[in-house]
């Protein structure tokens, strides 16, 4: 019947007040090959006893899922192994768009972008459609 219970769902996507937010790069950006783009987020996995997080990384060119990781905090740590992980397998993208959470905020991701050279990119607040590719793999409605 379609059926579904309405209640609150976890807000991943919320900047810490003291982190730097980077602008969109991607608004006329022509993706022509692999690792040119890499986006990511993190979506909830209801679990009996609470939440399991996902982050993934896509290729935008490929649409391919490059790295995943699950954690069980919200903390920034599974998403610099996640990203760590895609450098060394993939060698590093010109690019990576994130919306603007916290965990893609922290000086931790945004060292290891930078110290690789990577642009940052970050989509604009509500506006899922910026990532729309990883945003479709991790939909959860």
């Amino acid at each position: 019947m379609g059926l579904v219970a309405i209640f609150p769902k976890p807000n991943l996507s919320k900047p810490h007040p003291e982190n730097r937010i980077y602008p969109y790069l991607l608004r006329d950006l022509e993706v022509v090959r692999p690792n040119q783009v890499w986006c990511a987020d993190i979506t909830y996995i209801k679990l009996a006893w609470g939440f399991a997080y996902l982050v993934a990384i896509v290729d935008w060119y490929s649409r391919y899922v490059l790295v995943w990781r699950l954690s069980n905090t919200l903390e920034a740590d599974f998403c610099v192994e996640a990203l760590r992980e895609a450098i060394e397998k993939y060698g590093a993208s010109d690019v990576f768009n994130t919306d603007q959470g916290t965990q893609f905020t922290s000086q931790e991701f945004i060292s290891v972008l930078t110290n690789n050279n990577i642009s940052i990119s970050m989509d604009g607040r509500g506006r899922c459609l910026d990532n729309i590719f990883v945003e479709r793999l991790v939909a959860d409605d």
